[in-house]
């Protein structure tokens, strides 16, 4: 059943059985400016496209009746020279097996109703303009001395000065600058080569934002040549960890030996220690490896499985550097100390944060944020309030 008024057109999608009438689905739509400036005929016309379109699963590859007005298709089908859009809808009719019954308006009383309500909470609010001058008086400084050479991130910091936001204040970007963010992120001198979440947790850390973040990543990572070329293809091997009791960070250090490796500059080994708390790693890249000293705890010699901490660190550093390097094999001493830091920036899941800030109790400033103009001025306000509002300096 279709019909239309003058501002709105109405369908029921119903089914017969026994002789009845049986509703399955009701449907109106209020017509925009155009649509009501259509003829009659062509409003009519409107609402079974409308029809058809909407019940398009329900209807199609089965034969169906439609009750309206019988002039308005007729007069459709005749007319040669017609419209291009007319000339639409004749082809989407045709996909559908169809008769129709004329039938008034008077007798299509469903459709009727439907093609005649009105909103009654149409125009009930009344529009009101923004006020865009903020009563407070830190929020207002700013515009009030009428300097334009004012820092671009004076509104941020003093809004945070004023104990409203206890959160970064992210940046939200687009189109080349959020690739180039999330490429510096994921293999610049800081980023690592992680995977996907890790490198979207590293954009937030920094302090930028843009809605399809984690799926653009996962696309990046995906498409990383280096990364696919030294990807883990098993973790079956993977060093179970010990506990043990950590009071403080930096209490307790698991320490080992990396290598060899191909000589860099003479080095063909690294000595890692890594804080059990913290995650923190600490690399340095040896000639040898000899031992110098008796440890306070030993391990069992040649069972890495007894240092399941420095193992995984071991892991992630190599891995780290084989991404980085790439086929520059004998340099990998020159980017092992970008390769610490791309570890020490990276999000633990033990932890749940970074080592860096687990220390330093503070995200790390990178360098891409300073590039980007990330609102990094304001992380510090999200850990003392008071202390950033006396020394606010815009």
């Amino acid at each position: 059943m279709c019909d239309a008024s003058d501002f709105a057109i109405g369908t029921v999608l119903g089914q017969r059985h026994e002789k009845h009438f049986k509703p399955i689905h009701y449907a109106s739509k209020t017509m925009n400016d155009a649509e009501s400036n259509y003829t009659t005929t062509e409003k009519e016309m409107l609402a079974v496209v409308y029809a058809f379109e909407k019940f398009w699963s329900y209807l199609i590859m089965n034969k169906s009746i439609v009750h309206t007005d019988h002039s308005a298709l007729k007069y459709l089908f005749a007319k040669i020279d017609a419209k291009a859009r007319l000339l639409r809808w004749v082809l989407l009719l045709q996909e559908f097996d169809f008769k129709v019954l004329d039938t008034k308006g008077a007798k299509n009383l469903a459709a009727d109703h439907l093609s005649r309500l009105e909103n009654p909470y149409e125009n009930v609010l009344d529009p009101k303009e923004i006020n865009e001058t903020f009563p407070l008086e830190t929020l207002s400084m700013v515009t009030f001395r009428g300097d334009s050479s004012a820092l671009w991130f004076a509104d941020f910091t003093n809004y945070h000065a004023g104990n409203f936001i206890v959160n970064v204040i992210r940046r939200c970007v687009h189109g080349k600058e959020a690739l180039d963010i999330l490429e510096a992120c994921h293999n610049g001198p800081t980023g690592g080569h992680h995977g996907a979440n890790l490198t979207a947790k590293k954009v937030f850390d920094s302090g930028f934002f843009w809605p399809t973040i984690y799926k653009d990543a996962h696309e990046f990572v995906k498409n990383c040549d280096s990364c696919q070329r030294q990807r883990k293809f098993s973790q079956c091997d993977e060093m179970p960890q010990n506990s043990i009791q950590v009071c403080e960070i930096f209490d307790v250090w698991d320490i080992d030996f990396m290598g060899s490796f191909p000589s860099s500059r003479g080095n063909k080994y690294i000595l890692v220690a890594v804080d059990y708390l913290s995650k923190w790693v600490e690399a340095k890249a040896l000639p040898t490896n000899d031992a110098r000293e008796v440890t306070h705890r030993l391990s069992t010699t040649y069972h890495p499985k007894t240092s399941g901490q420095v193992e995984v660190s071991n892991r992630g550093l190599k891995r780290i550097l084989e991404r980085t390097i790439g086929e520059n094999r004998a340099f990998w001493s020159d980017k092992l100390d970008d390769a610490l830091w791309a570890f020490r920036t990276a999000y633990k899941t033990p932890i749940g944060c970074t080592p860096y800030k687990l220390v330093y109790g503070k995200a790390c400033h990178l360098l891409i944020e300073l590039e980007h103009k990330a609102y990094w001025a304001l992380k510090q306000a999200n850990f003392d309030l008071a202390v950033v509002g006396d020394h606010r300096k815009v």
